[in-house]
C-alpha cells in the first residue's frame, strides 16, 4: 500500500512539474476552511468540501484511503463527488484518509503538508435538525426549524415561522433520538408546544394558573409518556460587559412533569418557590433520575454575575408520574466558580454533558462558555480541551450510540453560531470536532444565519411546514391541569 501511495503522489508532482518544471515542498498545513485538519469522522457523512483561504491559481487534492482514492482539480474550491466519497469511504469503514493539496500561487507550484481524516465505523445518527436564526439580540425576521440529511446535502423545512404569523419557535428536540418522538414550542396568540408522537401531530397549551409560565426547556421521559420542562420568566437586556452583548437571565423558574397520555402537569413545592430557580431539567438514560440546573435567588439584573447553577438530581417514579421529595446537587458552582446550562444525559447513561459559564444561563454570548462532560458512574469531570475553543460553545445533543455529540460554536467569528461534530471514543477520550460539511464551500462566509439548538435523530420527522402551519392556525391548544403529588422516592 506505500508503494501505492508513492507512485500516486508521484504522478501528481508530475503533473505539476510538467506545468512549471518544479514544485515547492511546504512544512505549513493548507490554510483551508472549514478547519478539517487531522479530524476523525464518521463513515456515513457526506464529504468534507473545504475552499482555500489564501489566493490562488488552480488546486489539486488527492484523498488517498487504504483501497480507493479520489483527486480533485479546481481553482480554490474542494468538491468532492458524492459517488466517488461514498465508494471510499464503503471500501473500508475504519480507515486512515491522507489529504494533499497541491496549489499554483503567481505561477509557482506548492504541495503543502498532508494531514489526515480518521474514519470511524461508528457511524453518526443521518440526520440533524436546527433552527435557522439570525444571531440578533431582542429582535429577529425570520425563523425555519431545518432538517439536515447529514450523509447527504440534502435539507428541508419543517416549520417557518412566514407560515405561521411570524411566531417564535424554539427548543426542537427529540426523544431517544427517534424522529417518531419529537416537540417544539410556538409562541404567539394561536401557540403551543406541537408534540409529534408516532406522526401524530398535538399542540398542547402548558401552562396553567398555578404555573409561572408555559413550558420552555424540555426533554422526553425514554417511554415517551413523559416529558420534563422548566417554566421561566425569562428577561433579555443589553449590557457593556465587553464581548457579552446580550444577557438573558430568570426573574423565576420552576420545574414541573407533564404526562402526555393524561396531559396532568406534576410538581414538588421545592421546585416550584421562590427562593431558587430551576431549569434545563432532563430525565436520565434508565427514565428513573431528573438531573436539572438551580440557583439560588439573587437580586437581578444588578447581581447578574453571581447568579450560578448547579447540577442537581432528584429521583422520579416513571410508574406511577411522581418526584422525590429532595434533591442531591453533582456539581457545586461555588466550588467551581462557575454556572452551568443545557444539561443532556448520553443514551448509554454514562455521560452528562453541560455548558459552563461564569455565570447565568444564556452562554452562546458568553465567549468563555465551554462544553464539560461528566462520568455519571465515576463522578469524575472532563474540560474536553480538545473540543473546546476560544468563543462560545454550547446548545449539545448526543447521537444514538453515545459516539458522537453536535454542538454549536461561534468559534469562527464570535458571532454566528455552526454545528460542529465530535467523537467520544470507547476510552471517553473525545477527539477534534469538525463543521457541519456544506455542498458550497463558501455558504459559511455567505450565509447570515445562526444554527441554533442542533439535534441528531435516527430518522426523518413525519411532518412538513405546512403540516405545522395547518396545527398551529387551529383556534384551541389541548389544556393541561395541574397538581402536586405525594412524592414516592425511587428506590
Amino acid at each position: 500500500m506505500r508503494i501505492h501511495i508513492l507512485i500516486y503522489l508521484f504522478g501528481v508532482l508530475f503533473y505539476a512539474c510538467n506545468e512549471t518544471g518544479y514544485v515547492t515542498i511546504s512544512h505549513a498545513y493548507p490554510p483551508i476552511y472549514p478547519d478539517y485538519i487531522d479530524v476523525t469522522i464518521p463513515a456515513n457523512i457526506a464529504p468534507l468540501n473545504f475552499l482555500m483561504r489564501d489566493s490562488v491559481e488552480k488546486l489539486l487534492v488527492t484523498i488517498e484511503g487504504e483501497k480507493e482514492s479520489i483527486r480533485v482539480k479546481g481553482k480554490n474550491k474542494v468538491q468532492v463527488p458524492l459517488k466517488k466519497w461514498k465508494a471510499l469511504l464503503a471500501s473500508r469503514p475504519e480507515q486512515t484518509l491522507t489529504v494533499t493539496v497541491l496549489v499554483k500561487k503567481k505561477g509557482e507550484w506548492i504541495q503543502y503538508k498532508p494531514f489526515n481524516w480518521h474514519v470511524t465505523p461508528d457511524s453518526i445518527d443521518p440526520f440533524l435538525s436546527y433552527r435557522l436564526i439570525e444571531p440578533g439580540y431582542e429582535v429577529w425576521n425570520s425563523i425555519q426549524l431545518v432538517e439536515r440529511h447529514l450523509e447527504t446535502f440534502d435539507e428541508r423545512v419543517l416549520a417557518d415561522n412566514n407560515l405561521t404569523g411570524g411566531s417564535c419557535m424554539n427548543c426542537h428536540i427529540y426523544g431517544n433520538q427517534d424522529a417518531a418522538l419529537s416537540m417544539f414550542h410556538i409562541r404567539g396568540e394561536h401557540g403551543g408546544t406541537i408534540v409529534n408522537r408516532n406522526g401524530k401531530l398535538e399542540k398542547i397549551n402548558t401552562r396553567t394558573k398555578d404555573m409561572i409560565s408555559n413550558a420552555v426547556y424540555g426533554n422526553f421521559h425514554p417511554t415517551g409518556r413523559y416529558g420534563v420542562f422548566s417554566t421561566n420568566v425569562v428577561i433579555p437586556e443589553l449590557h457593556t460587559y465587553g464581548s457579552k452583548r446580550l444577557e438573558v437571565y430568570d426573574s423565576a423558574a420552576d420545574l414541573v412533569v407533564l404526562n402526555f397520555d393524561t396531559r396532568e402537569v406534576i410538581s414538588q413545592p421545592f421546585l416550584s418557590d421562590s427562593t431558587s430557580y430551576e431549569s434545563f431539567p432532563v430525565f436520565s438514560a434508565c427514565g428513573k433520575w431528573i438531573y436539572y440546573c438551580s440557583a439560588g435567588y439573587v437580586p437581578l439584573p444588578d447581581s447578574i454575575r453571581s447568579l450560578k447553577y448547579h447540577i442537581c438530581r432528584t429521583s422520579f417514579d416513571p410508574k406511577n408520574g411522581t418526584i422525590g421529595a429532595s434533591a442531591d446537587t453533582l456539581w457545586n458552582a461555588r466550588e467551581m466558580n462557575g454556572s452551568v446550562s443545557h444539561l443532556k444525559t448520553s443514551p448509554n447513561g454514562k455521560y452528562l454533558l453541560y455548558t459552563v459559564a461564569d455565570y447565568g444561563t444564556f452562554p452562546i454570548w458568553h465567549r468563555e462558555a465551554d462544553l464539560q462532560l461528566m462520568d455519571l458512574e465515576t463522578g469524575e469531570m472532563d474540560k474536553l480541551e480538545a473540543v473546546n475553543d476560544t468563543c462560545s460553545d454550547s446548545y449539545h445533543s448526543w447521537s444514538s450510540n453515545s459516539r458522537w455529540f453536535v454542538f454549536a460554536s461561534k468559534r469562527d467569528d464570535g458571532i454566528y453560531g455552526k454545528p460542529y461534530f465530535a467523537y467520544l471514543d470507547s476510552t471517553g477520550k473525545a477527539h477534534k470536532p469538525f463543521a457541519l460539511p456544506q455542498l458550497d464551500q463558501e455558504y459559511y462566509d455567505n450565509t447570515l444565519k445562526s444554527f441554533n439548538i442542533p439535534e441528531l435523530s435516527k430518522g426523518q420527522v413525519p411532518y412538513d411546514a405546512r403540516d405545522i402551519e395547518q396545527i398551529y392556525w387551529k383556534p384551541e391548544a389541548l389544556p393541561v391541569r395541574y397538581t402536586e403529588s405525594e412524592p414516592k422516592l425511587v428506590e
